[in-house]
């Protein structure tokens, strides 16, 4: 019997699994660990925030899925993991031994040169951000909330801000709520052509969205940032929305890591250091690929990696993962609207914002429908 041990409940062992469930191997053991019971669609979470969708409607049940799979799945946080001997530890104190090993672990915002960030929401883990935005929304009610500061100016720091101030203009009674957006960048979206940074720019000016653009931010205070220079700006509340950085904890594992702390893949998602580890997502970088750490990277790598652990028990060649040049974005602006970017091209509309609505909607059906 061999065991393959799924850690993370990403985007790409959701695939992964659904996959095994519908053509099990013989003589395979499958565990999939989260700490988080239910898996979020990143795609639906500015429109979750904006009041869009219900939770259902962007989550999906993981210990269901596991089930509907014939896969265990245990709901508990990773603390260790031993590479030589093929173990990973629990923080309830539990030890699972595996024979091929696949994270799918994602990654977090990027604390680095910023002190105090303990004071700042991070958009990731998706479940507890959106914990704490209820309680957001709940000091907006009271009066609580006057000012919130994102950090980052990317699509993710850009779309939950919008996101965010929709949904709080909706509320009925509740005070107004300035919002700033910090990046150290020269502009908004850099990743995206002048047209979408121009189509966001006058976005944020006409909702009277305070931008401050190449400030790096020092310190994180329980009532302030404070960026380079001294410069002091009052927030009742600081989202941290930065690039990508890896999971800390892949620094106490002996496995062959990226400049960036990313777990090093081959083209085949295998480590480059250790044959029985895979790594697919966020949480990992392939040697001289370049392409943003983003969520439809982690679903287009989900049939290669499922079909490579597949193989990989079966001792058969492995398949090769080639990333696309380029992918469609749609980033929406808080309200039912959107800008499609790709390459050199930049569209805006209603549409837009259906399409994405669509495409999200079908990414969460298609695992739901296997449940019944």
């Amino acid at each position: 019997m061999k065991r393959v041990l799924l850690l993370g409940g990403g985007h790409s062992h959701l695939e992964v699994v659904r996959r095994f469930g519908m053509l099990p191997v013989l003589n395979t053991e499958i565990t999939l660990v989260d700490a988080e019971p239910f898996s979020t669609y990143s795609g639906m979470l500015p429109g979750l925030i904006a009041g869009h969708y219900e939770f259902g409607d962007c989550h999906i049940d993981l210990a269901r899925l596991a089930q509907r799979a014939g896969v265990r799945f245990i709901n508990s946080r990773a603390c260790g993991l031993d590479v030589t001997n093929r173990r990973l530890e629990l923080n309830n104190g539990t030890r699972i031994d595996y024979d091929l090993l696949s994270i799918n672990a994602g990654s977090t915002p990027s604390t680095a040169g910023i002190t105090g960030a303990d004071h700042a929401l991070a958009v990731k883990p998706f479940q507890p951000f959106a914990h704490a935005w209820n309680n957001l929304i709940e000091r907006a009610r009271n009066g609580d909330l006057h000012s919130v500061v994102v950090i980052g100016g990317g699509a993710a720091g850009v779309e939950i801000l919008l996101a965010m101030q929709f949904r709080l203009a909706q509320l009925a009674g509740t005070r107004r709520v300035d919002f700033a957006l910090v990046t150290d960048a020269h502009c908004v979206l850099p990743g995206h052509n002048e047209g979408v940074r121009s189509a966001f720019e006058r976005v944020l000016a006409s909702r009277g969205i305070t931008v401050i653009l190449q400030a790096r931010v020092e310190h994180v205070a329980a009532a302030a940032v404070i960026l380079d220079g001294g410069r002091r700006i009052t927030a009742d509340a600081v989202v941290l929305a930065t690039g990508a950085a890896a999971p800390a904890w892949f620094a106490d594992t002996a496995l062959k890591l990226d400049e960036h702390g990313f777990i090093a893949v081959d083209d085949r998602l295998r480590s480059e250091s250790h044959a029985t580890v895979f790594a697919a997502g966020d949480c990992a970088s392939i040697k001289d690929r370049v392409y943003p750490k983003s969520g439809v990277y982690a679903v287009r790598q989900a049939p290669v990696l499922a079909e490579n652990l597949r193989r990989t028990t079966t001792a058969q060649p492995l398949a090769n993962y080639h990333p696309q040049r380029r992918a469609l974005a749609l980033i929406s602006t808080g309200d039912k609207y959107a800008v499609a970017s790709y390459g050199r091209m930049a569209l805006a509309g209603v549409w837009a914002w259906r399409w994405k609505n669509y495409i999200d909607r079908k990414f969460v059906r298609r695992y739901n429908q296997y449940l019944r």
